[in-house]
């Protein structure tokens, strides 16, 4: 017999990121056409040198004010202009929000994140929305709030409340931004989160993908992000949930390695940050799902519900957990 040879063939190299330097879209775009084993090796390299990769945090949203919401994005079902079934309703009282929360809490949630269909509160909303936040941190929670644009002032009310994180999506790049939505514009988005890290509050900030934008797009997204200075401590990944009645309903879904590359991405772009599966979740399937684990993933909204769509239930978030042998990233009082 003679013996063989077998030579390994090593991936294209995509441009080295010098640290303290901005992001190029085009530097982030060579990522996104690296061969996939070779992407997904460097984003578990980055995700290895700062969390564990077996532990993911668990977090839930609620919708305290639902629909009825003025702006004009694409792919909302809380749009008051497009017809999705969605009705709207008034804030809910703080012992609605208290008992979600506890539910929340008692199924393993460390987050808990609280959205309202707004395009900017009023002062009387920050102040009612501000009560909840008191309320949900007295649990031992951490808070989060998506309130849509908020004024001067406003960030530093909830910040005094006990807001942890502020969420606030750029959603995609700024040149398939008025592709999406007219009735705001990408500067506003910018606005808000300076105000929000100006109080001091921490950022959740991501976008969504499947909305028929380029890989270009793509790469100009993570790129806003990751050259936010600091980038966001949590960023929200959302694979789009086409939505009877919005205009993005017969959009063509995105492959699902494309949105797996897009964790990668992120994750080798924003080392520190928690990389969050978000909306569309349910679509995945658990094979998905673990690539993105593997890609750098490592929080998930976990519930019944996200805002207006179907979420994974709890139980089977705990039985993929248990298959993949991994478990929370933080466990709350009285859990093992």
């Amino acid at each position: 017999m003679t013996e063989q040879t077998i030579t390994l063939h090593r991936a294209p190299k995509a441009p080295v990121h010098p640290k303290n330097e901005r992001w190029s879209v085009d530097a982030i775009e060579a990522l996104f056409q690296l061969p996939f084993p070779e992407l997904l090796y460097r984003a578990q390299i980055v995700h290895r040198e700062h969390f564990d990769p077996t532990k993911v945090e668990f977090a839930t949203l609620l919708s305290v004010k639902t629909g009825g919401c003025p702006e004009n994005c694409g792919y909302c079902p809380q749009a008051a202009e497009f017809d999705t079934g969605v009705k709207a309703s008034k804030l809910m009282e703080l012992e609605e929000v208290l008992f979600a929360a506890k539910r929340a809490k008692e199924a393993g949630a460390t987050r808990f994140c609280m959205g309202a269909a707004w395009r900017a509160p009023k002062d009387r909303d920050i102040e009612k929305v501000a009560e909840l936040v008191r309320g949900v941190k007295g649990l031992g929670m951490e808070t989060c709030a998506t309130l849509g644009m908020l004024e001067d002032g406003h960030a530093e009310q909830l910040r005094d409340a006990g807001l942890d994180f502020y969420n606030h999506n750029l959603d995609t790049a700024p040149e398939f931004y008025g592709d999406i939505v007219s009735t705001r514009d990408y500067q506003d988005r910018l606005d808000t989160l300076a105000r929000v890290r100006g109080a001091g509050v921490k950022i959740c900030s991501g976008g969504i993908v499947g909305m028929g934008e380029t890989v270009r797009h793509r790469a100009g997204l993570i790129a806003e992000l990751a050259n936010l200075d600091p980038y966001p401590e949590s960023v929200p990944i959302n694979n789009l949930v086409r939505v009877e009645g919005t205009p993005l309903a017969n959009q063509a879904p995105i492959d699902p390695f494309d949105f797996v590359r897009t964790i990668a991405v992120a994750r080798i772009t924003m080392p520190k940050a928690r990389v969050r599966l978000s909306a569309g979740r349910q679509q995945m399937g658990d094979g998905i799902q673990a690539l993105c684990f593997l890609a750098g993933a490592n929080s998930i909204f976990y519930g019944d519900k996200l805002l207006t769509t179907g979420n994974p239930d709890t139980e089977a978030d705990m039985q993929l957990m248990q298959r993949l042998g991994m478990s929370p990233a933080q466990q709350p009082p009285g859990k093992t």
